[in-house]
Parts: C-alpha cells; structure tokens; sequence
C-alpha cells in the first residue's frame, strides 16, 4: 500500500530530551507526488516547517527549520520510517539530528490525529 501524507495532521508522542517536539506540537502535512512539507507549532516551537522526499514505502527523507520560544532558529534532518495503525491511522517512528547546535542525535514518534 503506498503511502500518501497530503492533508494528514500528526502531533508528536514521545520524544528523546533534546528535542523540542512535544504532545503540543501538531503538524500539517501536504504531499505532492513524492514531495512532503508541513507546517507545524506548539509547545517550544513558536513556527517550523519540513520539506521531504517520500519513497516506495511510505519513508520520508527530511530536513527542518524551525524558531523555538528562545528566539533560535534551530535546522535538522529526520529520517522517518511509518507504521499503519490497526485503525488506519499512521504512526511515524523519527531518527534525527540537529544540524545546528550542539549537533545532537535523538528519536522521536508522531502520530497521526
């Protein structure tokens, strides 16, 4: 089944300790062919937005900038590996790393609402 994100709203679920998504960060995605964006704020991110490419199964290749409530503007990539929910919702299993910063690595899953 391929994977389509247009239209789709996610909010962050869990999330390593020097991330800044949270349970308030919810996201808007759109797709276009196999191009991803999404807007996305909440919590400690005052505005953010992704572009991405998306493959054959649905995996979403990213990068990221963002302002937090700081005032920093913060970038990353994120690579993005999806799991379909028994009721069809998606939930999206995050690896990423901060290119701005400290640098840092981390995990993160967001779920579609």
């Amino acid at each position: 089944m391929r994977i389509n994100y247009n239209n789709r709203v996610f909010r962050a679920i869990s999330n390593t300790e020097n991330g800044e998504t949270s349970a308030d960060t919810v996201f808007q995605y759109k797709q276009a062919g196999n191009i991803l964006t999404s807007e996305y704020s909440g919590g400690k991110i005052v505005q953010g937005h992704l572009i991405g490419l998306v493959d054959e199964a649905g995996n979403i290749t990213m990068a990221y900038h963002q302002i937090n409530v700081s005032g920093d503007l913060m970038t990353g990539t994120c690579n993005s590996r999806p799991e379909v929910l028994p009721n069809g919702k998606i939930r999206l299993h995050e690896n990423w790393q901060w290119t701005s910063g400290d640098q840092s690595q981390g995990q993160s899953i967001i779920e579609e609402d």
